[in-house]
């Protein structure tokens, strides 16, 4: 079987594959975009990051017939109502600049004080088989036939300046509850054993294998 991971985001890529492929899907060939045929994808439009990483995954198993995973997943803060959210990855305005999105969120929170400075990164995975049409947003115990989404949660807090260079996005300003370190301080076993994205993944596992016959 041919798993296809639905990002062109070269550091969520070598992650997602690192943790689907140690999750014992022995005998699913893991692909990224770049092993398949170009084909068009909508914009992330969603309101949630359920109905981003759904529309990812049928437009990939669409495209190209293979069953798909996508996520979407940002960073939601405490004394932002949950903001920057599914807004993470253009909260400077355009997407995909880490630097000038992590920068901005500091300077929002700069006069925050040290106990209002609680975070949670949130993910959302889908899982869509080819064929299983375009219903409306499952809940997370995947009632649509073929599509199925699962969640992750990670709390922590939020540091004053960027620490670490394993991760990427707001790794570096986030401090996992029970962890003196931030996300990129941590080693890679280490972030996936407890993050959102990790969690999220580790639940599709079953789902998967089921479409393998086990």
């Amino acid at each position: 079987m041919k798993l296809l991971l639905a990002t062109r985001n070269a550091s969520k890529l070598v992650e997602l594959r690192r943790i689907m492929e140690g999750a014992g899907l022995d005998g699913v060939e893991v692909l990224g975009l770049a092993d398949v045929p170009e084909f068009p994808e909508a914009p992330e439009t969603g309101a949630t990051f359920a109905e981003n990483a759904l529309a990812k995954a049928r437009d990939a198993a669409n495209a190209t017939g293979l069953t798909a995973v996508a996520d979407d997943s940002g960073l939601t803060t405490d004394a932002l109502n949950g903001m920057p959210g599914v807004l993470s990855a253009r909260w400077c305005g355009h997407h995909g600049d880490d630097v000038a999105n992590l920068n901005l969120l500091l300077g929002q929170l700069a006069d925050v004080p040290d106990e209002r400075r609680g975070a949670a990164f949130v993910c959302a995975a889908a899982l869509v088989v080819p064929g299983s049409g375009d219903a409306a947003a499952p809940d997370a115990d995947g009632t649509v036939p073929g599509q199925t989404v699962v969640h992750g949660t990670w709390r922590g807090t939020l540091l004053r300046a960027p620490r670490g260079t394993n991760g990427f996005g707001y790794d570096p300003i986030f401090v996992p509850d029970g962890e003196t370190r931030s996300s990129a301080e941590l080693a890679a076993e280490e972030k996936d054993a407890l993050s959102h994205r990790g969690t999220a993944l580790r639940a599709l596992v079953p789902h998967v294998l089921a479409l393998t016959g086990r």
